[in-house]
């Protein structure tokens, strides 16, 4: 087996509630477009079946309070649940959270043990990337962070771990985790956190102690393209790989970045997201791949789809797939292609000021410190 794809159908006993912008839905529409195109018939690529973390998995990175307020959420918050981040808004309570929890990360853990044990070169869960929450809080959508216990798995395997989060929205939580230890590298690519969620991921937050400069941050400009974004990617990442050797990649693939998504504002298209995942494809020697954000699903289906084909090295016809296509379609968001249009900002000469700006500071005062 050279890659795995994890996927249940259990994932749509759970719902965020009607007026919630994380439709789990999303991670169906990617199942079904991944399979019209053929895509878990290849030879060396295996669909398994997502189970459940277990509580004491959990427990590795979640205080013992905060994981019994998720257990008995279902039943009602008393006023100091509201201290955990859980409530009406952001991190709603819904029949089902804590098993909804268990089997996202169930995903990424299962992903982290077929690489770490050579089972798999590359595994895929759509379903994780929740990188907000903190050890005893829900943020941003995220309750249980299944990126920390997953790197967690692979430290315990001796494995050095690079961090790669393209995610719109800074990996807050992923980065507080690991901000003293040298044995993760974390790489943030995201919009300027003074302007959105979750306010952090400014290039000085560097690391500290012994993990100084194993913290790299690289906030882009609202209305980044993708020719910006990918000037910034290759000014850091291969830099990155050289230095820091990584045993394994773990990467949040959030498709947010994309000029329709709602919630965001930076303007890449599927093809700079491609660019990111074929990069990967060729140079980690091993590859944790998690979801992440994506709140306009036409985009998360496409985006995760060419990401998985581009894992197994297929290049797919740009026209969709019956019965895919309508759907897509009606979705609104890519007149039946698979792929954008090229496209370039009208912000793009600011955002590349910006970029060259924060560049010269990572140059100066975080890059050469990695070894």
């Amino acid at each position: 087996m050279e890659t795995a794809f994890f996927y249940t159908d259990r994932y749509f006993s759970f719902d965020y509630g009607a007026s919630h912008p994380l439709k789990i839905e999303r991670l169906k529409l990617t199942y079904d477009l991944c399979r019209a195109y053929g895509l878990f018939e290849l030879p060396g690529a295996k669909l398994l079946e997502t189970e459940p973390a277990a509580e004491a998995d959990i427990l590795r990175f979640h205080t013992p309070q905060y994981v019994e307020v998720l257990k008995r959420a279902e039943q009602g918050l008393s006023d100091g649940d509201y201290a955990h981040g859980l409530g009406p808004g952001d991190n709603p309570v819904f029949p089902g959270l804590w098993q909804w929890s268990l089997l996202h990360t169930g995903a990424s853990l299962q992903c982290a043990r077929l690489v770490s044990s050579g089972q798999a070169r590359i595994a895929f869960n759509i379903a994780g990337g929740l990188h907000h929450a903190a050890a005893n809080r829900a943020s941003g959508f995220c309750y249980v962070n299944d990126v920390v216990l997953a790197i967690y798995h692979l430290l315990d395997q001796g494995k050095r771990v690079l961090y790669l989060d393209i995610d719109a929205h800074h990996g807050d939580g992923v980065q507080w985790a690991f901000y003293g230890d040298p044995r993760v590298l974390t790489v943030s690519f995201h919009q300027d956190g003074r302007t959105l969620f979750p306010g952090t991921g400014a290039a000085s937050e560097k690391g500290r102690g012994e993990g100084l400069g194993y913290c790299v941050n690289v906030p882009l400009y609202p209305g980044t393209d993708d020719e910006i974004f990918w000037k910034g990617f290759e000014a850091v990442i291969p830099r990155l790989f050289e230095a820091f050797r990584p045993d394994v990649v773990v990467s949040q693939l959030g498709v947010d970045t994309l000029e329709s998504d709602p919630l965001a504002h930076l303007e890449l298209t599927t093809n700079g997201f491609s660019k990111v995942a074929q990069y990967l494809t060729d140079r980690a020697p091993a590859w944790v791949a998690l979801g992440g954000g994506g709140y306009d699903l036409g985009n998360v289906a496409r985006c995760w789809t060419l990401a998985w084909a581009i894992m197994n090295r297929v290049d797919l016809p740009d026209e969709l797939p019956d019965p895919m296509r309508p759907i897509l379609v009606r979705l609104g968001a890519c007149h039946g292609k698979l792929r954008d249009a090229p496209h370039r900002s009208h912000w793009h000469d600011r955002c590349r000021e910006h970029l060259d700006h924060v560049l010269r500071y990572l140059e100066e005062d975080v890059l050469p410190r990695i070894r």
